[in-house]
């Protein structure tokens, strides 16, 4: 209570004794009412932003018949953690029936989906219906309603479900682009089947990704408690507007702890207008490899920041191929605009049409370069084709010269054991001395070197060569590890004084 009356006290201060207040959103002019009772008390309300927002969120219910195993956990992985996800990293959806060793049973879950259409279009994760035989519906008003799955894409877990039912209670759809961290927001849906239920918190951060490489992220984060069940409830802003589909948390406990997720609207929204049109997600990809720019491969590329990303490899007869870049391009912007990193080229990408033509702007030692790429459509296989970021085992410290680092001729025999691609050439390194510099780079037994400061190497020979004019100085090194392609830098190491 004391604390309560110091607040209300400041609360008081600051807003003087006039009767109402109203505070705006960022960005936005819709109201959140402050009322004074009397010159001591003020109460802070999102009252009628919520009775409006409520009957647009609802509770989806999978079904699925499966075959329990002797362990107790479903299909979905251990402690009903969906496959590829970080440890960590919690499911919303959270499956509760755990019926006898390798038997049938009728099992499922329960989430939560959003209404955005007024004919019964919903909004909800893949993770939430995937695999489902059934999926039911439960509106705030306790209407109960079988749904149809219009569609999923599991790379963005965005699934699209719809009821037959008309005027529906619907979210207006806020442009995710305008919200800032820092923003108020509240989460809207049914965790552990309790009930529509909402939480406030604030936007902690934008465009987080790197739960799981093969998926296309770009998460708002919020500390708006959310717990399992909340998985395809609703994010919204102080306007009422939906700003995301809350998708994920990171836990130790499996409950909240402060680090949901929730994906873009923007982004759902796009899988969506072609999951109803076609039932499908068509992206376009140019078909080369990223690499995150670090700090030391900036100074290695002559940079003046860390931002854009570096092609470390392009697949022949690919867009990126056709259109004229290469190994060692780095790629500082798109049509104009500024690239941060790997990922934001590779979302870039992955949501513009495929055969639209987009203009890069390349660095290389000659200088800046403008290079026209005309898209094409990622194939379906993942990991195969794809523009994927490659990150492999840079190292962070500092390195030295190649000294503790072994290389011999790549064989043909040597080729075929690694499983590298056809017509790869370089060297292959044979060993590497725990604590060198190149280990500390994180270069491994088995990596082939194709290039040594930008220049290409097929042999010892050329490869020593190479070297010769790096002396003590850094050695930018273009590896080979499995097919796919990454620069390591390896700096002189520091001695101790």
């Amino acid at each position: 209570m004391k604390s309560k009356l110091i607040l209300t006290g400041v609360v008081a201060a600051l807003l003087g004794s006039v009767a109402t207040y109203k505070f705006a959103a960022s960005g936005s002019a819709a109201p959140v009412y402050v009322h004074a009772q009397d010159k001591q008390y003020v109460a802070l309300t999102f009252a009628p932003l919520v009775k409006k927002a409520l009957p647009a969120v609802v509770n989806v219910e999978s079904i699925v018949r499966a075959t329990q195993t002797r362990s107790g956990n479903s299909r979905r992985g251990m402690q009903g953690l969906p496959p590829g996800l970080p440890p960590g990293l919690g499911d919303l959806f959270g499956f509760g029936d755990k019926g006898p060793d390798e038997q049938p049973h009728r099992g499922g879950g329960i989430g939560s989906g959003v209404i955005v259409t007024r004919d019964g279009y919903i909004l909800t994760n893949n993770h939430v219906v995937e695999g489902a035989t059934q999926v039911k519906v439960s509106t705030n008003d306790r209407r109960e309603f079988d749904a149809k799955v219009i569609g999923t894409d599991p790379r963005t877990d965005v699934a699209v479900i719809k009821i037959n039912a008309s005027n529906l209670s619907v979210l207006p759809i806020a442009d995710s682009g305008n919200v800032q961290v820092g923003d108020l927001a509240l989460a809207i849906g049914d965790p552990f089947g309790l009930g529509t239920t909402v939480t406030m918190g604030i936007v902690s951060a934008k465009g987080r990704g790197g739960l799981n490489p093969e998926n296309y992220e770009d998460f708002i984060q919020t500390d708006a408690a959310i717990n399992p069940g909340n998985s395809g409830g609703a994010l919204v802003n102080t306007n009422g507007e939906l700003i995301g589909i809350n998708t994920a948390i990171i836990s130790r406990s499996g409950g909240n702890q402060g680090i949901g997720f929730a994906i873009p609207i923007n982004m759902a929204r796009n899988v969506m207008d072609q999951l109803v049109k076609t039932g499908k997600v068509t992206r376009g990809y140019i078909g080369a490899y990223l690499q995150p720019m670090t700090p030391e491969l900036s100074k290695a590329f002559h940079l003046k920041s860390a931002e854009g990303t570096v092609i470390t490899k392009v697949e022949p007869g690919g867009p990126a191929d056709k259109a004229g870049l290469k190994s060692g391009d780095v790629v500082t912007a798109v049509n104009g605009d500024p690239v941060a990193d790997s990922s934001a080229l590779r979302l870039r990408v992955s949501q513009t049409a495929p055969g639209t033509t987009l203009k890069f702007t390349v660095q290389r030692p000659e200088g800046q370069k403008e290079v026209n790429v005309a898209l094409g459509t990622l194939p379906n296989q993942p990991g195969k084709g794809n523009d994927d970021e490659q990150s492999g085992g840079m190292g962070n410290g500092a390195a030295s010269t190649l000294q503790g680092l072994s290389v011999d001729d790549l064989t043909r025999d040597v080729a075929t054991e690694l499983q590298l691609p056809a017509g790869t050439r370089g060297v292959v390194v044979t060993q590497v001395e725990q604590g060198s510099a190149p280990s500390e780079a994180g270069l491994r037994r088995g990596d082939v070197i194709t290039q040594v400061n930008r220049k290409p190497v097929t042999s010892v020979g050329e490869f020593n060569q190479a070297l010769k004019g790096s002396g003590n100085g850094p050695v930018l090194l273009l590896v080979n590890r499995g097919g796919g392609s990454m620069f390591i830098v390896v700096e002189p190491q520091k001695q101790n004084q």
